[in-house]
């Protein structure tokens, strides 16, 4: 059984950064697929970014040049480097794993199949 555990998250100012962090366990980390999402109050959840098997990347255009999504396979953890804060990234952010994977990585919730429980990052204006 794949489980998830993100933290990390906390407040911070606008401009400032903070580095998300998804601890996973019950899978080969070379072999996933994973993914950052992230829902604001009264918003559909959405992906911010995806990371496959053969390391590429993808990124929501809010986010892109903004946020890294990497992976340390000896650790069995998901990061999220998150630089350039803006208000409008406060959010509740979840990782999300995937025994399929897709080229480029998916976005769309609908692909993952485990999700963690979820850290909030709030920015202030």
């Amino acid at each position: 059984q794949v489980q998830l555990v993100e933290s990390g998250g906390g407040s911070v100012q606008s401009g400032g950064s903070l580095r998300l962090s998804c601890e996973a366990s019950g899978y080969t980390a070379s072999s996933a697929c994973m993914g950052w999402f992230r829902q604001a109050p009264g918003k559909e959840r959405e992906g911010v970014a995806g990371l496959n098997s053969q390391r590429k990347t993808r990124y929501a255009d809010s986010v892109r040049g903004r946020f890294t999504i990497s992976q340390d396979n000896a650790k069995n953890t998901l990061y999220l480097q998150m630089n350039s804060l803006k208000p409008e990234d406060t959010a509740m952010y979840y990782c999300a794993w995937s025994s399929v994977c897709y080229d480029p990585p998916s976005l769309s919730q609908n692909r993952y199949k485990n999700w963690g429980q979820g850290t909030q990052v709030t920015v202030s204006s």
